[in-house]
């Protein structure tokens, strides 16, 4: 099994959950966040006064897969969240030993 955590712009959301959907993914977690890379963030002017952004608002979305749905998954979030321009995000891949379904106790691809 494989985790997948997603780094993207907010407004790219609806579009890689989609296309998560149409690979056959059924289960994602979405959290809110905050941060910046190359992009550094950037000046705001409000009332006169000049504001330094240093984190930029973010998406972090996170799925547990099987390793062969892994590839698959990661191909349609880059699709879906590129745009070409600098703070597209990025995705990191980990391995995961072991998952539990709490209700069930349905574990390994299963649980999933």
């Amino acid at each position: 099994m494989k985790k997948i955590e997603a780094i993207v712009k907010p407004f790219k959301l609806d579009e890689v959950k989609e296309a998560l959907q149409e690979v056959g993914l059924q289960g994602i977690t979405v959290t809110e966040a905050k941060g910046f890379g190359r992009q550094k963030g950037h000046t705001e002017l409000y009332r006169g006064a000049e504001y330094v952004v240093d984190f930029l608002p973010k998406v972090k979305i996170e799925i547990v897969c099987t390793d062969e749905m892994a590839e698959k998954a990661i191909e349609a979030i880059r699709n879906a969240a590129q745009t070409g321009r600098i703070g597209d995000g990025k995705i990191f891949v980990y391995p995961i030993e072991q998952a539990i379904r709490i209700r069930t106790g349905e574990s390994g691809d299963d649980a999933i």
